[in-house]
């Protein structure tokens, strides 16, 4: 690695350690802890690249970017933030930077990002859009997890161009606010952002009017796996009858469409038409660090709009990390607006986390084949909100023999109930010894009603 690079960071050990880092690579280094210093160093021709933070004491490093556009055309910068949102990695994309990192950022990365950069020619500086909306700005899209961190790029480069935009992911992940932020953020934000149901698709003149409606904005086909073949006929015809100024197209899925092709429910010709790029929306699962981001997100929001301030306490924030939020992002979002208003203290306590977690509904993932559900799936989630429940601790020990108890219970009792009372025809039933039975009913305290007198 050869070059000047410009180090602007309030952070002295964050300094010290790319400053080492660089030099041992064999680059010069200026570091400093002010913006003004950096464009005086920029001003008077120094440096080959610039590695910023956003927030510094004189002023936001992604202001400065146009200033070293203007004044160094051709000059990469790579911006580094702790503000972990979609928002900071559109604001630095739509500044022109060459690339951007979340703090706490992977050395090893920044340093081969910080190669690229000295090697490849700066692209030439695109017009900044104007600034988003608070309504936008105010999205959950939040997360430094490098799922999110990469999904947040790559929004940024695809959200200019006119590709089609498929965006995958579990109900509850956020998947229409990626859409609505692509449009908000690009060159159609002042051009409507239309979502299409199947109704809209109904009748000759539907898909004539979703267009009209449009007006060369955006059109997302929100789940667009629930549309029947004559619905997907409707948008393959529609597609292909674009003109000039045709809208920016976009569809969201939870199912796989790829297996829905091969089972014939979902049309070829239709996927390679909307699978321009596909961003994959990861669940909470896979993301856990970005669950307290979340949670302290709607927090704040709630209080914004009118409700009391509330914090979580330790052991609230241990157990709303260790549960598996398989509603995603809705459902977390939901279960904060349900404890700001029923928590008794300003610090939400931990049972009071794990009365609302008790509570929520039963929630499924999206079964994409005709299959029926079985057994071991719905036993496979009450299993997992009972580890849940225990916010990443143990249970007491025991556990197998309490669970087949629960098991065991129903089994024998409706088996019973079934051979109307007759323990040899139910120990038959079951495949166990007519002894084994009756020493279960004895300890799971199980009543037998017999229906009829056995001859």
């Amino acid at each position: 690695m050869d070059g000047t690079v410009l180090v602007a960071d309030d952070d002295r050990t964050i300094r010290t350690v790319l400053t080492q880092a660089l030099t041992r690579a064999g680059c010069k280094v200026h570091a400093t802890s002010s913006l003004v210093t950096l464009m005086r160093w920029v001003d008077e021709g120094k440096g080959d690249l610039v590695i910023s933070d956003v927030v510094m004491p004189d002023g936001n490093g992604l202001e400065q970017l146009p200033l070293i556009a203007a004044a160094r055309p051709g000059l990469p910068v790579i911006v580094i933030s702790a503000q972990n949102t979609i928002m900071t990695a559109i604001q630095a994309a739509e500044a022109d930077a060459y690339d951007y990192l979340p703090k706490p950022f992977d050395l090893p990365d920044l340093m081969k990002r910080a190669a690229r950069a000295l090697e490849i020619k700066r692209r030439l500086p695109q017009q900044k859009t104007e600034a988003p909306t608070d309504e936008t700005a105010d999205l959950p899209l939040v997360g430094r997890t490098p799922a999110m961190q990469g999904l947040y790029r790559l929004v940024a480069r695809v959200m200019n161009t006119a590709m089609p935009v498929l965006i995958t992911g579990e109900s509850g992940t956020g998947k229409s606010l990626i859409a609505k932020a692509i449009h908000d953020f690009s060159d159609r934000r002042n051009l409507p952002f239309v979502t299409v149901s199947a109704e809209d698709l109904a009748g000759m003149d539907g898909p004539s009017a979703v267009l009209s409606r449009a007006r060369g904005g955006s059109i997302l086909f929100d789940e667009v796996s629930d549309l029947d073949t004559i619905a997907q006929a409707k948008i393959v015809r529609m597609l292909d009858s674009l003109g000039d100024s045709a809208p920016r197209i976009m569809a969201t899925s939870r199912s796989d469409l790829s297996g829905l092709m091969e089972s014939g429910s979902f049309r070829e010709d239709l996927f390679y038409r909307l699978g321009g790029v596909t961003i994959a929306v990861p669940p909470m699962r896979e993301r856990v660090d970005d669950i307290p981001l979340l949670a302290d997100h709607f927090l704040n929001r709630a209080e914004r709009e009118g409700g009391p301030l509330r914090r979580l306490s330790d052991g609230a924030a241990t157990l709303i990390r260790a549960y598996s939020w398989p509603g995603n992002v809705r459902q977390l979002e939901n279960a904060i607006k349900r404890l700001v208003f029923t928590a008794s203290e300003d610090e939400i306590s931990r049972s009071e986390v794990e009365m609302v977690l008790g509570n929520q509904p039963a929630m499924e993932p999206h079964i994409t084949s005709n299959s029926t559900d079985k057994l071991s799936g719905s036993v496979a989630k009450h299993l997992r909100r009972y580890f849940d429940l225990h916010g990443g601790e143990l249970p007491a020990p025991g556990l197998y023999n309490r669970i087949l108890r629960e098991v065991e219970g129903p089994l024998i009792e409706i088996a019973l109930d079934a051979t109307a009372g007759n323990q040899a025809k139910c120990a038959d039933l079951l495949g166990i010894n007519r002894n084994t039975l009756r020493k279960k009913i004895t300890d799971l305290d199980i009543r037998v009603t017999r229906r009829r007198k056995l001859m």
